[in-house]
């Protein structure tokens, strides 16, 4: 890797050479694993996120590498494996399947009528578990080859392997959650693996100690439930009362050791775009008005560093087909793996 980085001028033009930021390393060279996951097959209102990994891409290369919070962190070695094309090509067909389903439960019909749905849930629940299972092989390979692993959606479901493959070698660890939505419903629309299960999926996973939400801001009933009753396991930042405390002179930077309180040593982010302003990110697939400005997510990421809780993995979902969306999200993506740098070499 020395070499790649003696001949490698981080001021020069970004190359297209398909990696994360034209970077110069490969899997061997790098100690982060970028795994895209183009899935977004269970959304319920607007489609494109799984171009989100290849918007990324193609913005990344004209971003500047120098971060005022840690200039030299590309050194640490970023590398993007391919996006799979195979499982773009099963997306849009079953993503075509469940617009059926999707179709028929919003006009208030039974999943049983004819023609007979049921059998095409089962089949997308199906394909859905096997992207699971194709991300915590991958995830693992990574992990016990001695590297970090980040994960690009795609929908919010896409990082469920990943936190199955960080259960695997962590006996605890919590999640800090960025999003307008908790994501605790049980199966929304039949959907075991929907978009908005997954932290209610997650949860299944003993070792997530701890979830914390920030900036949620459209929430069910059933869900303000089980947050109230999750005996402290779910604590939830809700947009409203974040807004609330700031406008009667509360400090954001207060706001952010207090959320961090919450969390144990180890921690994963899960970062749905749609936790920030919709301006940041218009093409996301449930965008709601409100939300965070994206210098107050690294505000409380850095926070998180500065408390000595170190950063084990994150996922960035949920970015639309648009390219402001993909410039919008690679930054993110370059500042979380920065931030996980530097939070396992404090």
């Amino acid at each position: 890797m020395s070499n790649q980085i003696q001949d490698y001028n981080p001021s020069s033009v970004g190359e297209k050479n398909g990696n994360l930021l034209g970077l110069p390393f490969d899997y061997e060279s790098a100690n982060l694993i970028v795994i895209p996951v183009p899935w977004e097959v269970t959304v319920s209102y607007g489609a494109g996120t799984a171009n989100g990994p290849q918007q990324i891409l193609d913005a990344s290369t004209q971003l500047d590498l120098f971060d005022f919070d840690h200039p030299d962190g590309w050194k640490q070695g970023i590398f993007m494996i391919q996006i799979p094309q195979d499982m773009l090509d099963k997306n849009k067909y079953y993503r075509a399947e469940a617009a059926k389903i999707i179709e028929r439960l919003v006009e208030g019909k039974q999943l049983t009528d004819t023609p007979d749905l049921i059998p095409v849930l089962t089949e997308i629940n199906q394909a859905c578990q096997q992207v699971n299972q194709w991300l915590f092989t991958q995830s693992q390979a990574a992990i016990n080859n001695g590297k970090r692993v980040a994960v690009i959606g795609g929908d919010h479901s896409s990082p469920l392997g990943y936190f199955q493959a960080l259960a695997a070698k962590y006996s605890n660890f919590g999640i800090l959650h960025i999003d307008a939505h908790a994501d605790l419903r049980d199966a929304y629309e039949g959907f075991e693996f929907s978009h908005a299960s997954i932290m209610f999926n997650g949860l299944k996973i003993p070792q997530i100690s701890k979830l914390v939400q920030v900036g949620v801001r459209d929430i069910c009933h059933d869900e303000v439930q089980i947050i109230n009753q999750s005996n402290n396991r779910i604590v939830a930042y809700y947009d409203a009362a974040i807004k609330q405390k700031l406008y009667s002179g509360t400090t954001w930077i207060d706001i952010c050791r207090e959320i961090i309180s919450h969390l144990p040593e180890s921690v994963y982010i899960s970062f749905d775009v749609d936790g920030l302003d919709p301006k940041l990110c218009p093409s996301t697939g449930t965008p709601v008005p409100g939300g965070l400005e994206l210098e107050q997510t690294f505000c409380l990421f850095r926070e998180l560093v500065n408390s000595g809780r170190k950063i084990i993995g994150f996922d960035l979902c949920e970015v639309g087909d648009a390219e402001w969306d993909g410039n919008v999200g690679a930054r993110i993506v370059y500042k979380l793996a920065n931030l996980l740098d530097l939070s396992q070499i404090k």
